[in-house]
């Protein structure tokens, strides 16, 4: 249901708007969040009659949980999901009632909020990751959207088409039960595609994927079918420790399933062989399959089934045509391993909405937006790929019919999978270094100090602020977290005991119009962690610059806000 920012007894004949986004899931309502704090006017259209009422997405990165707690929500968001006690464990089995193989045992969301603030190294931050099915973060994601007045959000209404003026897009959209009727003529600035895979908008621009798709293997590569399914027998009839994530590892089926709501809710998906026909299942089938995961005949009801296909590591050739975006999976698809696509989408419109709010308020040329193909596409071929690593490793494991004989071979077996298995588990649950070292360099909108970069790991991060990535993290004496004293837009860090002369920054903000917030502080240890008693962080949490002196601070702000000509 669309709030009343643009008041009307009916659909009206043509709306103006600053940004038309065409997709209501994670990156489009993420996208609505960031407009709308920055008082743009946004519309969003979405043909589905409401957020996602299948699981989804099932893993929010500590990254993304620490945009969340940047808007406010993120402990709102760390209730959703699962009960505060239950297990976020991820285990592997032969079959869920048979032998465990694995299994990586992670803190419970009550644990995460505790435990966060005395870690360190690689996963010094200010979030832990948090398990939670994309259907509840959708929820809460459009509850916060439809609170900023200058936000429209329309489900059940389709883009039907659209075209660029010298100006703006000139778009037509519809309701989806009413055919032509009630179609309306928008006007934007820009648009969006952030509508999926079979994005429209990415089609009509004739922009295509590249990358790689279709790639094979025993499990994560090649169709996969789905069940969103009740079965509070479940629990009672498994014999190991509950988990968060249940991965079947036999010859005849593998799987894997994850808990929606720590009792009696999950989303099970089981790969299909290839001589295998699932459009053809009937729900008859899809206990069997269940049940071949289980090793027992457990009963389940079915809220729904349907198929999808794993092996993809695509990323759009182009992320920007004029004065069109596309982003999220319209951008890039990920087979999901590593839960990097949920992620990798809500950092898209992190990027992007406090570009779009700046050109749309004349504060910055629309050259800007250049930078956003610069800085996302090369996180977006980064993330696929390491998606892809992740996918092979489970995925080429080879499940043989020993794995299950009760024999001294099938023993023997079960600890060679043992190895396999808690190795991989490792490499695809513990990532700060892909969750947190995403970085931005070569981008116009970084000024590089020269300093070396830390190697690109996914199981360590080295916290580093050298311009390009993600801020240092650190907990204050008081118990906040350093970036809940960032500003919401630029922040100046002014750091160590002995102050760094920065009026100069101040002054370039002023006369550029960029909203700029001083932070002091005088811990040693920050100047030490940053390596510079000065660092600007921009509006996204990235430093764009750090340095001893704030003598070229004109030419340094122009550059990292984008208001070079």
């Amino acid at each position: 249901m669309a709030n009343n920012a643009f008041a009307a007894d009916g659909p009206a004949p043509s709306l103006d708007v600053d940004v038309l986004v065409a997709g209501g899931g994670p990156c489009g309502l993420m996208l609505a969040n960031e407009l709308g704090r920055r008082g743009i006017r946004c519309l969003i259209v979405d043909s589905k009659p409401g957020t996602a009422f299948n699981p989804q997405a099932n893993a929010t990165q500590a990254r993304t949980m620490e945009h969340y707690r940047r808007l406010g929500f993120a402990d709102e968001i760390r209730q959703l999901g699962l009960p505060a006690d239950h297990p976020t464990d991820i285990a592997y089995f032969t079959r869920y009632v048979k032998h465990e193989l694995a299994r990586i045992r992670l803190p419970t969301a009550a644990q995460a909020i505790e435990k966060i603030k005395t870690m360190s190294g690689s996963w010094s931050a200010a979030e832990l990751p948090h398990r939670v099915s994309q259907k509840f973060v959708e929820a809460a994601l459009r509850r916060h959207a439809s609170a900023w007045p200058s936000i429209d959000l329309r489900y059940g209404w389709s883009l039907r088409d659209f075209h660029e003026t010298g100006d703006g897009i000139v778009a037509q959209i519809a309701p989806v039960e009413s055919a032509d009727a009630g179609a309306t003529t928008v006007r934007a600035q820009f648009l969006v595609g952030a509508d999926g895979a079979r994005s429209v908008v990415r089609g009509k621009l004739g922009i295509e994927y590249g990358g790689v798709t279709g790639m094979q293997r025993q499990f994560m590569g090649g169709k996969m079918f789905a069940i969103y399914l009740r079965s509070p027998a479940f629990l009672a009839a498994l014999p190991h420790p509950k988990a968060w994530m249940y991965v079947s590892v036999n010859s005849q089926r593998r799987a894997f399933m994850a808990s929606v709501d720590g009792k009696g809710e999950f989303a099970f998906h089981a790969a299909v062989h290839p001589d295998e026909d699932p459009e053809s299942w009937t729900e008859a089938d899809a206990r069997r399959i269940f049940c071949e995961a289980v090793g027992a005949d457990v009963p389940i009801d079915i809220l729904s089934m349907g198929t999808w296909l794993a092996g993809h590591a695509l990323v759009a050739k182009r992320f920007q045509h004029g004065r069109t975006l596309i982003a999220g999976d319209a951008a890039h698809l990920f087979t999901p391993t590593g839960g990097l696509g949920y992620n990798t989408a809500v950092e898209d419109a992190v990027n992007l909405a406090w570009k779009l709010a700046d050109v749309v308020r004349g504060l910055a040329p629309p050259t800007l937006l250049d930078s956003y193909e610069a800085e996302r596409k090369p996180l977006a071929e980064r993330n696929t790929a390491f998606a892809r690593r992740f996918a092979d490793s489970v995925g080429l494991f080879e499940a043989t019919p020993v794995l299950e004989a009760e024999t001294a071979d099938g023993d023997a077996e079960r600890v060679v999978a043992s190895t396999a298995l808690n190795e991989h588990a490792a490499l695809e649950f513990n990532i700060p270094g892909v969750t947190f070292g995403g970085r931005y360099d070569g981008s116009p909108l970084i000024v590089s100090d020269g300093s070396p970069i830390p190697p690109d790991e996914p199981s360590r991060y080295v916290p580093t602020a050298t311009p390009g990535g993600r801020p240092p993290h650190a907990w204050m004496d008081d118990g906040r977290s350093l970036f809940d004293l960032f500003h919401t837009e630029w922040t100046l860090l002014v750091l160590g005991s002995d102050e760094t002369a920065h009026d100069a920054f101040i002054d370039a903000a002023r006369a550029l119009h960029i909203d700029l917030k001083v932070v002091r502080l005088p811990a040693d240890a920050l100047r030490s962690l940053y390596e510079a008693p000065l660092a600007l962080i921009r509006p996204d949490q990235i430093v764009a610059w750090r340095g001893h002196s704030s003598a070229d601070a004109p030419s340094i702000l122009a550059t990292v806000a984008g208001r070079q000509q």
